[in-house]
């Protein structure tokens, strides 16, 4: 039988046998804390699963899977109830397998904990414009694809992973249908876009307020080294238009974090951009380090809360127990003013700017 996807949540969980969880139990004030997406209440931070499933950027194996579940089972433990995925994440033949293992997780936790909850699991996930989907009824199929991944009866929110306007204008119109059907038939809750620039958000929106259909959220990387004209140009429409801005990339990649250096670069294609853009981040990492060491904080945490601070919903990603640990940290608290001016300082002192999505539209 198919589970929804909105229908766990945190409030009655228990501690679980393992220590590591005592330290992680946020106060029950905090864990009620929520923002609206259109009509579903989500935590201030979500986790992004790009790295479930992905071996290529993030070195996945599916020895790592049960520590997985552990990660996913901490987040619910301390409320966090927004999980971000998309049907393309997975490499190879490992396509699809973030929503798989998110569907599995599900039933895992079900099956320990039980059913009952009165805050909701909120799945967000991504329907990518292939080419070979140039109907709405091929972009519906997609999301009952994810569904039976996942196995589900319904979405959090539905997002188009792109626009196709840069390289594919007539087939833009066929998926926005698709998200109209989608919709219109409840297979998602509410329907949100990625990497949508601002004309192109602008047109969207006004095409399905249309249909009477919300648009409920943009995500799009934001971050200390994303925040460019267009950043700040659809950070604007979304308060105009109540669109929640979703921040992907919080950490730049991991840059943020200050585990690395020039001298120690991570492996894979990470690595090649990180040699490029790190030495010129001297500012911005002094002074996330040095507003870390003040607050009792690591960078991690500072550079995540500064998107909070801009009313986004950070999705940091997650893999290990350890990350889930250190991106909770993020949660409680809020920058000052005069810190987030001082961020944002530094990162204009600083030479280098995270490269941009190429899917993402003007």
């Amino acid at each position: 039988m198919a589970l929804s996807a909105l229908s766990l949540g945190p409030s009655n969980l228990n501690p679980f046998s393992y220590s590591i969880f005592k330290s992680l139990k946020l106060p029950p004030f905090l864990q009620t804390q929520k923002v609206k997406i259109g009509p579903l209440s989500v935590s201030p931070m979500g986790f992004g699963t790009w790295a479930w499933g992905n071996q290529l950027l993030w070195g996945y194996q599916e020895s790592m899977d049960n520590e997985l579940q552990q990660v996913f089972n901490i987040a619910l433990e301390n409320g966090v109830n927004l999980f971000d995925t998309a049907d393309s994440y997975g490499t190879g033949s490992l396509n699809g397998q973030s929503e798989k293992l998110l569907g599995r997780f599900i039933r895992n936790f079900r099956e320990q904990k039980g059913s009952g909850s009165d805050s909701d699991i909120v799945i967000a996930t991504k329907f990518a414009a292939y080419p070979w989907r140039l109907t709405p009824g091929q972009f519906v199929n997609a999301c009952r694809a994810s569904l039976e991944r996942m196995q589900i009866e319904q979405i959090g929110i539905g997002q188009l992973h792109w626009s196709t306007a840069n390289y594919a204008p007539f087939q833009e119109l066929a998926l926005w249908d698709g998200l109209v059907t989608m919709y219109d038939k409840g297979l998602v809750k509410a329907v949100g876009v990625s990497n949508y620039g601002p004309k192109q958000l602008l047109k969207i929106h006004d095409y399905l307020k249309k249909c009477g259909v919300p648009l409920c959220s943009a995500q799009v990387q934001f971050s200390l080294l994303s925040m460019g004209e267009d950043q700040l140009e659809i950070k604007s429409i979304c308060d105009s238009l109540g669109i929640q801005l979703i921040a992907y990339s919080p950490l730049g990649l991991g840059m943020l974090t200050g585990k690395y250096s020039p001298s120690t670069l991570p492996t894979g294609p990470r690595g090649l951009l990180f040699k490029q853009i790190l030495p010129g981040l001297d500012p911005l990492l002094s002074s996330l380090r040095d507003i870390a060491n003040k607050r009792r904080k690591t960078m991690h945490q500072v550079a995540i809360n500064w998107c909070i601070c801009k009313d986004t919903i950070p999705i940091p990603g997650v893999k290990t127990i350890k990350q889930v640990k250190e991106n909770l940290g993020a949660l409680g608290w809020r920058l000052s003013s005069e810190e987030v001016l001082q961020l944002e300082y530094a990162a204009q002192e600083s030479p280098r700017k995270m490269i941009q999505n190429i899917f993402q539209t003007r």
